[in-house]
């Protein structure tokens, strides 16, 4: 399940292995994955000649600029996965297969010294587009500041782990991701987002920041040391006790009621 530490990871892949190289062709075997208008004689037109010129992300969304051209948008779904001269940038998804399959590249760009850049995505939730829109991301996760946390958390008494998942407030923060920091800061997924003290948020800040430099570290959201426990008959990693299951923000979510308050 690529969630902001799998992207940041794709990123890097690109920027060490995609980027100054010319590109030769496109293949767009899987129309439907080609969003808002964008078409696969649209992107041969646009991107056959041009280079890579930099790899950026905002939370799950990946970027490629090109040179004096437009920008390409990769969102990865449930199972996508970068694939750069058929290295991963990942070696494993949650949700995905162990081993890339070129039956499910759903977009290939070949380049003119004989390498590719694929989207590999077996259940075609991700999708690639043109110039994509950042007006509906809020800023990115990994380097939010404090005073854009308490912004992001502000109003109302939306649970924290649903304001949490709420893109257009913070990008990148997953289901797993949000489980995992708020069981490292001691938060309870259902406490009120907009009534926690400064100190609070402070702490949440410092978990989060450090928690999705560890993620990214050990190679994906799924390898938290929360992760192994979020079962029936789970417990705590930190203090032993039963954990509780809820659906919170619309997801599956778990966390320790001795610790999470």
């Amino acid at each position: 399940m690529p969630e902001l530490p799998e992207v940041e990871r794709y990123r890097q892949l690109a920027e060490g292995a995609a980027l100054g190289r010319s590109i030769s062709a496109i293949h767009t075997p899987d129309a439907w994955y080609l969003k808002y208008g964008f078409s696969g004689a649209e992107a041969a037109a646009v991107l056959t000649g041009r280079i890579f010129v930099a790899a950026r992300r905002r939370g799950k969304l990946m970027m490629l600029d090109t040179d004096d051209g437009p920008v390409l948008g990769l969102r990865f779904g449930m199972s996508g996965r970068l694939l750069v001269d058929g290295s991963p940038g990942v070696d494993q998804l949650l949700y995905g297969r162990a081993a890339a399959d070129p039956r499910y590249d759903r977009f290939r760009i070949d380049f003119a010294d004989g390498g590719s850049l694929a989207m590999s995505d077996p259940r075609r939730l991700g999708g690639v587009e043109l110039d994509p829109d950042l007006s509906q991301l809020g800023p990115d996760a990994l380097g939010l500041s404090p005073a854009e946390l308490r912004r992001a958390l502000r109003g109302g008494r939306v649970a924290l782990k649903a304001r949490l998942l709420d893109q257009s407030r913070i990008a990148g923060v997953g289901n797993l991701i949000a489980d995992e920091v708020l069981w490292r800061a001691g938060l309870s997924p259902l406490r009120p987002a907009g009534q926690m003290s400064p100190g609070t948020v402070g702490r949440l800040h410092d978990h989060l920041t450090r928690g999705l430099a560890l993620l990214i570290e050990r190679g994906g959201s799924h390898t938290g040391d929360l992760m192994p426990e979020r079962r029936p008959g789970g417990v705590c990693p930190r203090d032993g006790a039963p954990l509780v299951r809820a659906t919170v923000g619309g997801r599956t979510t778990w966390w320790c009621p001795k610790h999470q308050k």
